[in-house]
């Protein structure tokens, strides 16, 4: 297909309650969506980029100005687009995964929708359903803290992850487990924030049990994730460190991880989560797909995602009632603990104009 033209809209969608991790609380989503115009169909993306460059390099504004004046163009001069050939046409330009991804993933929404195929059928989903997890933020007090988890549990959540930091992770941790047993499925994401020196102080983690410890050091050590794998008896899990399916076949070939959280927005799109999945796979590494804070759009494509067979632990999928009061599409309501892949044709939702227009910041039309 020729692309002529790509929105870039602005959002902003107030959270339920203030989100707090190791790198800041958030109060509100700032989030980038894009829309793509061809004479077949249009198709939308969403960019998981913050607002401001903490958790990544990346961020909304820089996002929307790589968009604007390189990775757009460089789609419009495709005299033949489809979504595998996005990569290969803005791998000119460095970096820039988070931007890449939305454009990638509108485009594919787009063909999809054109072929009438859903998203979860090109991916390879082999399941209908996917279980939930929820992620809870850093809370000013452990009973805060286990009455938050003590309702996500009577809301049919099948996996709790813990955010924590040094000062928040022995005592939070031993708490959850003690008044909730051993049965239940925890894990903790720590965001980075510890280093190599602080492995002792990690390893009392591993009487209780965890599913896995999340990216504890910068995303930059592999050699200290490898070293610190050897030390826990907690699997070790990389997030931020994971940028390509090279980087997942380097890391797992180091040692530095024993699973792999797989968020699209970070890898540069899904057709490369995708690879990931299958490096993975090919090498007994289990995946599972995180969040950012998505709206429905990336909700509905992450349920996809985590539809495929490699996928064997509850990922970060949670419903839309987690974060926002309203969605910008029609809300993902769990059942029995589990999310329904969509099975319309591309993403197999679309926004609602009136609640896309009330969370509308600015709007910009780029014609091609």
């Amino acid at each position: 297909m020729k692309l002529s033209g790509v929105e870039l809209r602005q959002i902003r969608l107030p959270l339920v309650a203030p989100f707090r991790t190791s790198f800041g609380t958030l109060t509100e989503r700032t989030a980038l969506l894009l829309r793509v115009v061809s004479p077949a169909a249009e198709g939308w993306g969403e960019c998981v980029a913050m607002a401001d460059p903490l958790y990544s390099s990346q961020y909304t504004a820089a996002c929307a100005d790589v968009l604007r004046r390189f990775l757009v163009p460089a789609l419009g001069r495709c005299e033949r687009l489809d979504a595998n050939a996005v990569a290969p046409a803005l791998a000119p330009f460095k970096g820039h995964r988070m931007a890449k991804a939305a454009l990638e993933m509108a485009v594919l929404d787009a063909e999809l929708r054109a072929r009438a195929v859903p998203l979860a059928r090109e991916l390879g989903a082999v399941r209908e359903r996917v279980p939930c997890g929820v992620s809870v933020g850093i809370m000013d007090s452990v009973p805060r803290l286990l009455e938050t988890v003590a309702g996500y549990l009577d809301e049919g959540y099948r996996r709790i992850k813990l955010k924590i930091e040094p000062g928040w992770d022995i005592e939070p941790v031993r708490a959850v487990r003690e008044n909730f047993g051993d049965e239940l499925p925890l894990q903790v994401d720590a965001n980075t924030a510890y280093t190599p020196a602080d492995a002792r102080h990690l390893a009392r983690l591993d009487p209780y049990g965890l599913l896995l410890i999340e990216q504890p050091l910068d995303e930059e050590d592999l050699l200290g994730h490898a070293r610190l794998a050897e030390t826990l008896a907690t699997p070790v899990c990389l997030d931020e460190s994971i940028t390509s399916a090279r980087a997942a076949a380097a890391a797992i070939t180091l040692g530095a991880c024993h699973i792999v959280n797989i968020k699209p927005g970070r890898v540069g799109g899904y057709l490369e989560a995708r690879r990931i999945h299958d490096v993975c796979a090919a090498h007994g590494v289990p995946v599972w797909c995180g969040g950012m804070l998505e709206t429905g759009l990336g909700r509905a494509a992450n349920t996809a995602l985590a539809a495929l067979p490699g996928f064997t632990l509850p990922g970060d999928i949670s419903a839309s009632g987690r974060y926002y009061r309203t969605d910008i599409t029609e809300p993902f309501v769990p059942v029995d603990g589990h999310l329904t892949v969509p099975s319309g044709a591309g993403l197999g939702v679309a926004p609602l104009p009136d609640a896309l227009q009330e969370a509308t910041v600015s709007t910009e039309w780029i014609a091609l």
